[in-house]
């Protein structure tokens, strides 16, 4: 009788003790999964806060405006302020968020760079005299047309070239890396050599230089340069259409919503119109 109690009584512990171990490899096992979750292993993704909501939480609205850029976004050395129709336009988007136009920080972008900082969350819309096209908006989203342009040439005064169809094989133009000029005078001027640089100063450091026979870009942008130094001027009319809009990331339909509207009542309230007669020194065309 006692050899069979102490029979169940160790058949008893066995059993416990099976238990227990079957129990702690369950917790494993569970803790090893809320581990993983916690690491990231299959997590569900973030939603993302939209980017007006995320400039309201910030407090200050981040854009990517040209510093090269006479006209619409030029850096002063002596000052480090930034100046320009651009920039005008971006203090009034942010006045109109954020209630003041000082909440707001000017990031420098280039033809080149400007997209992928857009991508990467580094500014919250391009205002960079960017032209709107086909294969642009598969990468971004565009607003409305805020500035229409066009692409001409600027070269030396007494310069034998007054429009591209003297771009000719032995004439070297200068362009913009990543900019829709370098892609045209390619394309319209198939015998020309084009030279391309990181930026517009660049660019027209190198014309004065003598590394090329003329430059191209949108005519506003040329008018500028033709200010800085009066010894250049802008030839042969325009020969394609540019049309600018602000970039804005792919798929943020309410923030292009929100900023064609800002667009719009800039326009109807004529502060619009103040702003370009201030730099381009006449009324937009209707």
């Amino acid at each position: 009788m006692r050899k069979k109690a102490r029979r169940l009584l160790s058949l008893g512990i066995s059993l416990t003790l099976l238990l227990a171990v079957l129990a702690a490899c369950g917790t494993g096992a569970s803790g090893g999964g809320d581990e993983e979750r916690q690491q990231g292993a299959d997590p569900a993704p973030a939603a993302k806060a939209g980017t007006l909501e995320t400039i309201k939480q910030r407090g200050k609205l981040v854009a990517g405006v040209k510093f090269d850029t006479k006209l619409f976004g030029l850096k002063d050395p002596g000052s480090g302020q930034v100046e320009g129709f651009d920039i005008d336009i971006a203090k009034k988007l942010a006045g109109r968020i954020l209630g003041d136009e000082s909440n707001i920080e000017l990031k420098e972008v280039t033809s080149k760079t400007r997209i992928p900082m857009l991508d990467n969350g580094e500014i919250d819309i391009i205002i960079a005299t960017m032209t709107i096209n086909e294969e642009r908006k598969q990468q971004v989203d565009f607003s409305d047309v805020y500035f229409k342009a066009g692409q001409s040439l600027l070269v030396k005064k007494g310069s034998p070239i007054k429009s591209i169809a003297d771009l000719t094989k032995g004439t070297k133009v200068l362009a913009v890396k990543g900019s829709t000029s370098a892609v045209n005078i390619r394309e319209k001027a198939k015998e020309t050599t084009v030279l391309e640089f990181e930026n517009y100063q660049d660019a027209f450091t190198a014309l004065k230089a003598g590394q090329g026979d003329a430059l191209t870009t949108d005519n506003a942008i040329l008018y500028g340069m033709q200010q800085q130094d009066p010894a250049f001027e802008v030839v042969g009319g325009t020969f394609t259409d540019e049309p600018y809009g602000m970039a804005i990331r792919k798929g943020d339909a309410e923030f292009v919503s929100y900023v064609n509207d800002f667009l719009k009542e800039l326009k109807d309230s004529g502060e619009y119109d103040k702003i370009y007669e201030k730099w381009i020194g006449e009324k937009p065309a209707d």
